[in-house]
């Protein structure tokens, strides 16, 4: 399968900045000198810039996307589809090429807008969707598989990841017999898509158990922002097992899913996105609501330089009283952030008086659910 264009051909790419990309498990400090994957700091981040655009390279591979992400769910909050499909292009023509969304969105609805918007632009992006089999059959995913790619209007995608590692018996599920992984594998054989990982906001102890049961992912996704420096911590206990595994960090939750932090004077936006991008992530998928909050978030991205490790201790010490009982981050702590779909396969009932759940019949995230 021919590899799809990004916006400058890999010469381009090789020329720019002080940092350059290396081969397989290698990657430059920015000094001249190559260090391995596995020894990844955040000094050593495998940075260029292109233009206002940051990118980085996507692991082991040899592939680089931008440091900023535009997430998929987002961009169905936008008043108006036209809106959205702006929201993409203007994101494409400052550089973004990292593009994040999932099976599940709003019933596909976020799949559908990107799709739209991709149209003539498809080569210009590295392209991501989730799959949301919660446990189920590879057989399912590969149905899902063929929907999210006639939703975005393409053969094929750059990146196809597990949507949802929440449950402690999640990674059994996906390893088992029939299940995902061999959805994945059979993908990949078929040239559907050129990479795999997974995403999770729960527990850092089901992201390493993942890990650790050896499947070769390429990337793997999880919520990163100071208050989780103080709680449950994906920063301390997933991300360096990442980085040593060559594998590429896509960080997400950089507000920590709301905007409550922020609302409540503990920290500003431009902080959390900044703080985010220092760490040693490949991208940080940032949800997008709206054209002043990408031109926001491209002002981070435009004047980055990489908090000193002085400055994001000082930024976690600033947001320790509030990290430790979970409060800025939801999805840790509650079902808020959990698709009630997740429930049923694991055999636990639906509550349709939960908040969470009534929010989502009311907005029609769950067809399944209705009466």
């Amino acid at each position: 399968m021919v590899e799809p264009k990004i916006k400058t051909s890999r010469r381009d790419f090789l020329k720019l900045g002080a940092t350059m990309v290396g081969v397989a498990s290698t990657v430059s400090a920015g000094n001249g000198a190559v260090v391995s994957s596995a020894a990844l700091t955040p000094e050593a981040l495998p940075t260029a810039r292109k233009g206002d655009m940051l990118y980085r390279t996507l692991g082991s591979t040899a592939e680089r996307v931008s440091a900023l992400g535009v997430g998929g769910h987002h961009l169905g909050d936008l008043s108006t589809i036209d809106e959205a499909i702006r929201l993409v292009h203007e994101a494409i023509d400052a550089g973004i090429t990292f593009f994040d969304n999932c099976w599940e969105y709003y019933n596909g609805k976020t799949e559908n807008i990107l799709g739209r918007a991709l149209k003539g632009r498809r080569d210009e992006v590295f392209l991501m969707t989730k799959v949301c089999t919660h446990g189920r059959s590879g057989r399912l995913a590969l149905q899902m598989l063929e929907e999210s790619l006639r939703r975005l209007g393409t053969d094929h995608l750059d990146l196809w990841q597990i949507h949802g590692i929440v449950y402690d018996n999640d990674p059994e599920l996906a390893y088992a017999k029939g299940g995902v992984l061999e959805a994945f594998d059979q993908a990949k054989k078929q040239g559907k898509t050129r990479f795999v990982g997974f995403t999770g906001h729960k527990d850092p102890a089901f992201h390493l158990k993942m890990l650790d049961l050896g499947y070769p992912f390429d990337t793997v996704q999880m919520p990163l922002n100071p208050f989780d420096a103080g709680f449950h911590s994906f920063e301390k206990q997933v991300l360096p097992e990442v980085n040593r595994r060559g594998m590429a960090a896509l960080g997400m939750k950089s507000m920590g899913g709301t905007a409550w932090a922020v609302k409540n004077g503990v920290v500003t936006a431009q902080e959390l996105l900044h703080y985010a991008m220092s760490l040693p992530v490949a991208t940080t998928i940032s949800g997008m609501d709206s054209l002043e909050v990408l031109h926001q978030n491209l002002r981070v991205v435009r004047g980055f330089k990489r908090m000193t490790d002085n400055e994001m201790d000082a930024l976690r010490a600033r947001c320790a009283s509030t990290a430790a009982d979970g409060r800025y981050e939801p999805y840790k702590v509650s079902l808020r952030y959990d698709n009630p779909m997740t429930r049923l396969p694991h055999g636990f009932p639906v509550d349709r008086t939960q908040r969470e759940v009534a929010e989502m019949l009311e907005k029609g995230d769950a067809p399944w659910l209705a009466p």
